[in-house]
């Protein structure tokens, strides 16, 4: 069986969060949008630290 090729287009920070949240949410049973507002909302602890590019 041949590899899948997948497109190689960059993800942005919204497909991330959306994705982290997604997959959270998934393993927690908790909603997507509430997992997805804790991780936009800048006033966690970790707010002065920045995703890798």
């Amino acid at each position: 069986m041949a590899p899948v090729r997948r497109n190689s287009k960059k993800m942005n920070s919204e497909t991330l969060i959306r994705a982290i949240a997604s997959s959270t949410a998934i393993e927690t049973g908790q909603s997507v949008e509430v997992i997805e507002r804790k991780l936009k909302n800048k006033t966690n602890k970790f707010a002065h630290l920045n995703l890798a590019p």
